[in-house]
């Protein structure tokens, strides 16, 4: 099990009381892939720069794929511009591996036999290790759950005492503060909008 696959099952999982945006989910997921990839050596950060070492086998075949597309050549990729390349529509890409593996199903509608957009974790070992880390706490999956917004920032994530992990779960929460900014300038524009329609 990788962070980023937990932190998927951990949303998934808590997004029947609060959504999750896909977007901040995404990054979120980006930045567990980083800290993963750092655990595993495949990489060093000099400053908030993404230095990749020696390539080598990875089990999880996101984590591999993320692995394989680290840039290589100096001046190297910022976390943030990792973040962001690497983010885009990286959730949709761990839902269709979890439920090629069939994790997870997309239920069907109780009166009609067409499937619905709506889907449920089945019950396996996945799913419990991710529960048992989460109910433990650990401090670098719950500061990712609080960057999608399933719950608030814990105190005891904020003491983490690894500098590379906190750079980038920092990077994580600003890119996850500037997607809200953009998302809330297109309402307000949005609003502008039909307000001019409306002769407002």
């Amino acid at each position: 099990m990788t962070t980023a696959r937990d932190l998927f099952i951990v949303t998934l999982d808590a997004a029947s009381g609060r959504p999750v945006e896909q977007g901040d989910l995404s990054l979120a997921l980006a930045g567990a892939e980083l800290v993963d990839l750092i655990d595993a050596q495949e990489l060093t950060l000099d400053g908030d720069r993404i230095v990749p070492g020696p390539p080598s086998a990875v089990g999880d075949r996101l984590l591999h794929d993320a692995a394989s597309s680290l840039i290589r050549q100096a001046p190297y990729e910022s976390v943030e511009e990792w973040l962001w390349r690497r983010g885009r529509g990286l959730s949709s890409a761990y839902l269709a591996a979890l439920e090629t593996e069939g994790q997870v199903t997309r239920q069907r509608h109780r009166w009609i036999p067409v499937r619905t957009d709506r889907t449920a974790l089945a019950d396996s070992p996945d799913r419990r290790h991710a529960a048992d880390r989460w109910t433990s706490g650990e401090p670098v999956l719950a500061a990712l759950a609080a960057a999608t917004g399933v719950q608030e920032q814990a105190e005891d994530s904020l003491r983490l005492s690894d500098d590379t992990t906190v750079t980038v779960l920092a990077a994580v929460n600003d890119a996850v503060m500037e997607l809200e900014a953009v998302r809330q300038r297109r309402n307000i524009e949005g609003s502008a909008f039909d307000n001019i329609w409306r002769g407002e």
